[in-house]
């Protein structure tokens, strides 16, 4: 069960297994539309506080629209 307001969604905690691996709960992977296979980049702050994972694909598109921005203010130039 998670818990959630207008900033923030808490899914709940998970254990660190041997291997170094978690399970994602049911509902962000459901929120998330986490699927098995999917690739996920695992990010962190300079202040090395805390972890993110963010989908491979969100983060290929968000840097390809990045790219085709600064390509147009280049050809603007």
């Amino acid at each position: 069960m998670s818990e959630r307001n207008e900033d923030m969604s808490i899914y709940g905690t998970v254990k660190v297994g041997d291997r170094g691996q978690v399970v994602i709960p049911a509902e962000a992977r459901k929120d998330f539309n986490i699927k098995p296979g999917d690739l996920l980049l695992v990010v962190a702050g300079k202040n090395r506080r805390g972890i993110a994972m963010v989908k491979a694909d969100a983060m290929r598109q968000f840097a390809s629209r990045v790219l085709k921005g600064l390509d147009q203010t280049a050809d603007k130039e």
